[in-house]
């Protein structure tokens, strides 16, 4: 089980490396203006904010998780 928990923890930090957070309108501006750079340097940014809410998210989930988890083992 933590074999299949650690393999899903790593594919999902990969995948910011396969995703493409610019919509269609961004990144039509970006790309005509010749410099990839600052295409690249924005889908990077908009991946990184999008990080944080995701942790946000799975920090709050752990602590529900590990307070039913107590309530379970003291009860018992």
């Amino acid at each position: 089980m933590k074999l299949k928990i650690l393999f899903l923890f790593l594919l999902f930090l990969m995948m910011p490396e396969f995703a493409e957070a610019q919509c269609a309108m961004c990144r039509a501006v970006l790309e005509s203006e010749g410099s990839q750079a600052s295409a690249k340097g924005i889908n990077d940014g908009i991946l990184y904010l999008m990080i944080f809410p995701y942790i946000l998210i799975g920090g709050i989930a752990y602590f529900i998780y590990r307070s039913f988890k107590n309530k379970k083992d003291t009860s018992s």
